[in-house]
């Protein structure tokens, strides 16, 4: 009879041991938006575990607290059963068999279990664990104040300290780690990505570069404007007169034909510049996030683009912005992979104004954005200079070759990727 008194004791505090450790790993491993979607469903047990969950230090110190006073008290219980058998050589063999029952059964194998079915294992726990929190609380604090003296002692800092990861690096790290597990694809990770981003990339990074800005010179006859209104490919254009930099509106196709249309169709009695809506200039410093909300706001889908001095830069629209989180966006007046050209030996000839975030995106390359936002730029920031054409560069996995150099800028390049990474090369 008391052989099994004394087993059932000592499986009761293995069994204690054992919900210690399991429930300190599942809530800590628990899907947090899980628990919060069953949370807003009505499920009060989610609840309590995402309270528990948000006062972390709490709930692992109480585990902790609770774990160590089971196990602790489990071992010298069997010690003294095992002195009371065997005498002195007890302790020894009371050491060993706890040791590999708590090894197993109070350690690996509820944490196992924990960590197999964490969400689960949390809603079933929670109102248990919530009771031991609230009990061991007195002691808890108690304990902590002690540690804190002790590190302030010791020189240690124990007020809030940063880890240096933002919440926007958090979920998209979550994303990239359901991607790489095959539970987000790879269009919906980009999408993510993207909307993540907005409020770190300006719109000078994503403009479409004065070089390729489709404008109107507002001193065309009328005829010529409507022809060449009607062969551009884009709706709204900028208006200019006397040079291309002096801006004085934005022409909106629809608001020219309208005109036309009153005019009875005579083009001679169109004057564009009394059509065209006032140009709207913004910081090139402007972020993508604060240019949405600007666009809304004033209902308008294109700015100009300048830089500190006034100086047009290009062009931005509501499409830009929404394609830095959708993917590029095509109709049939668009050119597919505009800039970017597919060869048959896997390389890539791309213009040197394509953006590396196009580029990155489209073929899911991870090349770097942080100091030139062109492929043409990245190629003249590695290499320190302009370089000529058909010199060869090895940098970031990749070979750029400079097939084409207008003047003082990178016209086209053949981009192929290599699998040695390593420092830049020059070749030729």
């Amino acid at each position: 009879m008391t052989f099994l008194l004394d087993a059932l004791i000592i499986a009761l505090s293995l069994l204690g041991a054992a919900f210690f450790a399991g429930a300190e790993t599942a809530l800590t491993a628990a899907s947090r938006a899980r628990l919060q979607a069953l949370e807003t469903a009505g499920d009060q047990r989610a609840a309590l575990a995402n309270r528990l969950i948000a006062n972390k230090g709490r709930l692992i110190s109480a585990m902790l607290l609770g774990g160590q006073l089971v196990t602790i008290a489990s071992s010298a219980y069997t010690t003294s059963v095992m002195v009371a058998a065997f005498g002195k050589g007890g302790v020894l063999e009371a050491t060993v068999v706890m040791t590999v029952l708590i090894v197993v059964f109070g350690e690996v194998l509820p944490k196992t279990i924990a960590i197999a079915y964490p969400d689960r294992v949390s809603l079933a726990i929670a109102p248990i664990v919530a009771f031991f929190v609230t009990v061991f609380h007195p002691v808890v604090r108690a304990v902590e104040a002690l540690v804190r003296v002790l590190l302030r002692i010791g020189g240690f800092s124990v007020g809030e300290h940063d880890d240096g990861v933002s919440g926007a690096e958090e979920l998209r790290g979550a994303v990239d780690i359901l991607h790489r597990e095959g539970e987000v694809a790879r269009d919906e990770r980009d999408m993510f990505g993207g909307l993540l981003e907005l409020s770190e990339v300006q719109v000078g990074d994503v403009m479409i570069h004065r070089t390729k800005m489709r404008t109107l010179d507002a001193d065309l006859p009328p005829v010529e404007l409507v022809r060449e209104a009607l062969a551009s490919p884009y709706t709204r254009m900028p208006l200019w007169r006397n040079e291309p930099d002096n801006i004085i509106g934005m022409l909106h196709v629809k608001d020219l034909f309208r005109a036309y249309a009153t005019a009875g169709g005579d083009a001679s009695k169109l004057r564009a510049a009394d059509i065209a809506l006032e140009a709207w200039f913004i910081p090139e410093a402007t972020t993508l996030q604060d240019q949405l909300q600007a666009f809304l706001r004033r209902k308008t889908h294109s700015a100009l683009v300048v830089d500190e001095y006034g100086v047009v830069l290009g062009l931005i629209t509501l499409e830009d912005i929404i394609e830095e989180i959708v993917g590029d966006i095509k109709d049939e007046h668009d050119v597919a992979m505009q800039g970017v050209r597919q060869q048959l030996d896997g390389s890539l000839i791309v213009d040197g104004s394509v953006t590396i975030r196009d580029l990155n995106r489209m073929m899911d390359w991870d090349l770097p954005d942080e100091e030139a936002a062109t492929v043409a730029g990245l190629v003249i920031h590695e290499a320190r200079s302009i370089p000529e054409a058909r010199q060869t560069f090895v940098f970031h996995g990749f070979r750029f070759e400079v097939l084409r150099r207008q003047k003082n800028r990178i016209a086209a390049l053949r981009v192929t990727p290599i699998e040695t990474k390593g420092k830049m090369k020059v070749a030729g």
